[in-house]
């Protein structure tokens, strides 16, 4: 068997998402998701004037070989424009292969550990009501985990605080320029607490409650958020400090027991080493779109295990439904698996990316249709073309720029 074709393709069902589709001789094809939220043409241009032409001629089955000549043979390694088109390449061959064998990926990757695959989803409000009624919202739908993010009082935009318009829908993902957020580290560690405090009140002490602290807070002020926040005993907190500095968190490690996830802008198993190796993490939160794909995130997940650490794959609104569903094979198979963000897509998003995997009373699976079990309806995908938007940055109070 042999790659005969490989292209490129960008749609906006909401949001923009970037795919390679890869084709063999034998009619086979495979998806692969390239999504690089506010940098898409920067990959777009990477797959499709450098990667997709080394393709052709490949046999589709040699995986390994093929992560490798695309990750050492172009020198300049790692990055997230890198890595999210050698996941684009890597996730499209896992689909053939496991399309060619006639089985969901997941059996390839040595089978289901698990029956399903606990998900948490996403709650916030401007204010702590609002917050509350959203976190009824979610238990409706059927999550049995919820991670909290709420609006700090005297700041106008906060991160993981979805903002309306007048008439209550939510403010379009695209940007003619950059949304600017502001930022108060001391009101921010005043307000948190009392938040958590509400909700728990509120829905008692079993549910488990998430907070994504989006890389805002130094060592010591991380240490300080997860000390306070250990009476309300959270699931965990997440990328409480930029973690680039992997022994920065040795400091928020000796001050807390409240769990610590890490890892969603990482793109190599090298960015995780010291935080591994040293147990200064609890959760690994790569997504496969952003990783190299499966055969990297694989061996992650294997290296995090021998140190007692689970997974928690990234899974917010900017992957794609073919990276959702590559996540969630591995979560099926892996044994060290923690728990799964769903954010989920919109209808549009799932008519132009028809998929087998399902969300059912708090819990994901990836069906057992051959390969990924995604489509790509292409004739919808060309009724919606990219729009340009970007990610918001944020500034302090006085204008300085800060960690978004």
């Amino acid at each position: 068997m042999k790659i005969v074709d490989a292209r490129v393709i960008v749609t906006c069902p909401g949001r923009n998402f970037v795919t390679l589709k890869v084709t063999t001789d034998e009619g086979l094809t495979g998806l692969g998701d390239a999504t690089l939220n506010g940098r898409e043409q920067a990959v777009v241009g990477y797959l499709a004037e450098h990667v997709a032409p080394l393709l052709i001629g490949l046999d589709p089955h040699r995986i390994e070989d093929t992560w490798q000549y695309l990750y050492r043979g172009a020198y300049w390694r790692r990055g997230p424009v890198t890595m999210a088109a050698i996941a684009a390449v890597d996730v499209a061959l896992w689909d053939v292969k496991a399309k060619a064998a006639g089985l969901p990926l997941y059996q390839l990757l040595g089978g289901a550990s698990r029956e399903r695959i606990r998900a948490y989803g996403h709650a916030d409000g401007r204010d702590v009501p609002e917050l509350l009624d959203a976190v009824r919202a979610r238990l409706d739908q059927g999550y049995r985990a919820v991670r909290i993010q709420t609006g700090v009082p005297g700041l106008k935009a906060v991160y993981g605080v979805h903002d309306t318009t007048a008439d209550g829908s939510a403010v379009p993902h695209q940007q003619a320029r950059p949304l600017v957020e502001d930022w108060d580290t001391d009101a921010y560690l005043r307000h948190l607490p009392g938040v958590f405090e509400a909700v728990r009140a509120e829905f008692g002490p079993e549910l488990p409650l998430l907070h994504d602290a989006h890389h805002r807070l130094t060592p010591i002020q991380a240490a300080r958020l997860g000390r306070d926040l250990e009476p309300y005993r959270p699931f965990w907190l997440e990328d409480c400090t930029p973690a680039e500095n992997q022994e920065a968190l040795r400091l928020v490690r000796r001050h807390t027991t409240t769990p610590l996830a890490v890892g969603e802008v990482f793109n190599t198993v090298h960015d995780y080493q010291t935080l591994i190796t040293e147990q200064l993490i609890d959760y690994v939160r790569s997504a496969v779109t952003h990783f190299g794909g499966v055969t990297p995130l694989r061996k992650l997940s294997d290296f995090a295990a021998q140190h007692q650490i689970k997974t928690a794959i990234h899974g917010p609104e900017d992957i794609s439904p073919v990276g959702t569903a590559a996540a969630l094979h591995l979560d099926l198979a892996v044994h060290n698996f923690g728990i799964q963000e769903y954010a989920g897509h919109s209808p549009l998003a799932g008519e132009v990316f028809p998929h087998a995997y399902t969300f059912a009373d708090g819990h994901l699976h990836p069906g057992d249709a051959p390969g990924l079990g995604v489509e790509l309806d292409e004739a919808l995908a060309a009724a919606h073309p990219y729009r340009p938007a970007y990610l918001p940055v944020n500034r302090l109070r006085d204008g300085t720029v800060h960690d978004w």
